[in-house]
């Protein structure tokens, strides 16, 4: 019975169904997965309650991000094959019961039940949920790819301005703030928020639907494509895919930009601190760093919808090379000027962030244009390996330069300044994989009664 509920066949959209709602189930989703942005607001409570160190309070998190990558790439052809809701459900399944396990684990003082909550089976949730509305949204708007996929992504990145201050509201409530926090108040938090978005996520796998077979949008007609353009009427499968140096290139792509943004995000306000605070940072200054950290949040969120949808206008390569010739200009711009003008860096900063959001939600249409829609949500899967390694790699070449400056006694800008030149190199270098990009051969190509036969799941799910 659950299983038929589940099946593609279930939610086959009648006719007069409005393609709107697709927006709205997949939002529901990426607004509950994208609180794993918000994890810093639980590090501080849990490190005080729980005597454990900053590194152990980064495991879930960091975790998590690794399980996205693998999850998507392991489960993507299983999610395009069995169609949305089923994905959704496990997705709902695995990110609630990530908290409530992270909330056994912190009630009975158990904190790796928190990495294996929260990071391990919340990270499969993260990855499933994910890519599960992508080629959904694809298949509905054929005509606008790069939109679709950007309002739901744009749900990710925007997951932690909810997130964030609805949970410090609530650990407040349950005495888990302070020097004393209390650890049984951070286990009733993990513990109301998995039975929320149990509940939100539950409305995106009641409400989503795919096309029946011979769907188009209204007055909407196919381009038939010149030879050689980017945009292939082909499909490519995902076993095919990841054997193009195509796909390749675009891991990089992805990879490098990825890092660029992360690099900034990860240690927003220590940065914001060090370029502007002065030897004694004051209070204004901390309240300015915090501040700097929620407009990041908001470029990167608004980034993913405005610069994605700009990227069905002027094509998904002339997009990147936006995101990573512009962004490597302005990491130039912020080291060569440090901190002698705040405005310049403010702009700077936050268009690299919008830049980095667009990033995610611009490959999907990017995945599309090149391979088809068959196995489009598989081939996403295995794309975002590159951000699970982009998640290591950020913090971590921002991190280690910086901690060597401090330890070498330097203050201020420079601290940073060598960490964003080697960001400065990975564009440039993304931007060079990004102008190798070509049309996949034709040997890849599905034949197209396999496509017809076997691929219409895949198509449409």
């Amino acid at each position: 019975m659950a299983a038929g509920f589940l099946e593609r066949s279930r939610i086959v959209a009648p006719p007069g169904w409005s393609r709107w709602l697709v927006p709205p189930a997949a939002l529901s989703i990426h607004l509950a997965i994208g609180q794993v942005y918000a994890w810093s607001v639980f590090k501080a409570p849990l490190e005080k309650g729980l005597g454990i160190s900053g590194v152990a309070s980064a495991l879930p998190f960091t975790l998590g991000i690794v399980m996205l990558g693998l999850s998507a790439a392991l489960f993507g052809t299983r999610v395009d094959t069995n169609g949305p809701r089923w994905a959704m459900v496990i997705a709902t399944v695995c990110f609630c019961g990530g908290f409530l396990i992270g909330s056994l684990g912190i009630y009975t003082r158990q904190y790796w039940l928190v990495v294996l909550g929260y990071g391990f089976v919340g990270g499969i949730g993260l990855g499933i949920g994910y890519i599960s509305p992508v080629s959904t949204l694809i298949k509905w708007f054929p005509d606008r790819p790069g939109m679709a996929t950007g309002i739901a992504i744009m749900g990710f990145g925007g997951g932690a301005l909810i997130a964030s201050p609805w949970s410090q509201s609530m650990l407040q409530a349950f005495g888990a703030t302070g020097n004393n926090p209390n650890p049984n108040g951070i286990a009733e938090a993990f513990l109301i928020h998995g039975i929320v978005y149990a509940v939100f996520m539950s409305v995106g796998w009641l409400l989503i639907r795919v096309p029946a077979d011979d769907w188009k949008p209204a007055g909407w007609t196919p381009t038939e494509q010149k030879a050689g353009s980017m945009i292939s009427s082909a499909s490519v499968s995902a076993r095919n895919a990841i054997k193009t140096p195509q796909f390749w290139l675009l891991w990089v792509v992805l990879c490098f930009n990825v890092t660029a943004g992360i690099g900034i995000l990860e240690r927003a306000a220590p940065i914001y601190t060090d370029f502007f605070g002065g030897v004694s940072p004051t209070a204004a200054v901390a309240a300015a760093a915090a501040g700097f950290v929620a407009m990041l949040s908001l470029a990167n969120m608004l980034g993913r919808f405005l610069w994605s949808s700009a990227s069905d206008l002027i094509g998904r390569k002339n997009i990147y090379r936006l995101y990573l010739g512009v962004g490597a200009l302005l990491y130039l711009t912020i080291t060569l000027t440090t901190n002698t003008d705040k405005v310049l860096f403010l702009i700077c900063a936050l268009l690299i962030l919008s830049f980095y959001g667009a990033g995610f939600a611009t490959a999907p249409a990017y995945l599309r244009d090149l391979f088809g829609t068959y196995q489009v949500g598989a081939i996403h899967g295995r794309l975002l390996t590159a951000w699970s390694t982009a998640g290591v790699l950020g913090p971590v070449i921002v991190n280690a330069i910086a901690d060597a400056e401090i330890h070498a006694g330097v203050a201020g800008p420079g601290r940073y300044t060598p960490a964003f030149t080697v960001m400065i190199v990975l564009l440039v270098a993304g931007f060079i994989a990004n102008e190798l990009v070509r049309p996949v051969n034709e040997k890849w190509h599905e034949p197209s009664s396999t496509t017809a036969a076997t691929g219409k799941a895949g198509v449409q799910a």
